[in-house]
């Protein structure tokens, strides 16, 4: 509250404000937040925090079913952000997080509509992944790189079609059956089905 005016009771007020130490002023803002929460009627209390703690309910029922669903397919894996997420740890304790990597920027390529930065990404995607001694070079066959190579002259969506294909079929075959036996997917699981035992014992 402020006031220019001569006299004027709001004045003597601000000054009287200004005058109190800092910690008054902060004590005194904390009491009106206290009593601001206290104004609202219990029932709606009692409503914002139940409603609070069923999202958080809700949100660890769908997390624990999203875990052991990832152990019935590596397409439910990758449908899922968490999945991508726990999988490309795992594949750096195995320093072979690069094959995620690669098949993630092919995704990613595929829905680039602009012819000229279709060509940019293409090359750069080569660069990084496929050509000899790449900095993160995948485990492809000769014959897969080449043809990629000559994808490159006419770049469309579907110029790495076939290296992700090799790509992920290793991940499939090698990688992902050992992240299912892994220590840290094998917790998870467990927590997933202790959190899901929990939820039938108190419904």
């Amino acid at each position: 509250m402020s006031c220019w005016v001569p006299g004027c009771p709001a004045l003597g007020m601000c000054r009287g404000l200004a005058a109190l130490p800092i910690t008054c002023l902060e004590r005194a803002k904390d009491l009106k937040t206290r009593l601001g929460s206290l104004l609202h009627p219990p029932e709606l209390r009692h409503r914002i925090g139940t409603s609070s703690k069923l999202q958080l309910g809700s949100r660890r029922r769908d997390s624990s079913r999203e875990v052991l669903e990832w152990r019935e397919s590596f397409d439910q894996l990758l449908k899922s952000k968490s999945g991508v997420t726990a999988f490309h740890t795992f594949l750096k304790t195995e320093f072979s997080e690069e094959n995620l990597d690669f098949w993630l920027a092919c995704e990613d390529f595929k829905k680039t509509r602009s012819k000229t930065k279709l060509a940019s990404k293409a090359n750069r995607i080569f660069e990084e992944f496929v050509q000899n001694e790449a900095p993160r070079e995948v485990n492809i066959d000769h014959e897969t790189r080449e043809i990629t190579r000559k994808n490159l002259s006419g770049a469309t969506s579907a110029c790495f079609n076939e290296a992700q294909a090799k790509t992920r079929t290793l991940m499939e075959k090698d990688s992902y059956p050992r992240f299912l036996k892994s220590t840290s997917y094998q917790d998870m699981t467990k927590q997933a089905t202790s959190r899901s035992i929990s939820k039938r014992s108190h419904t």
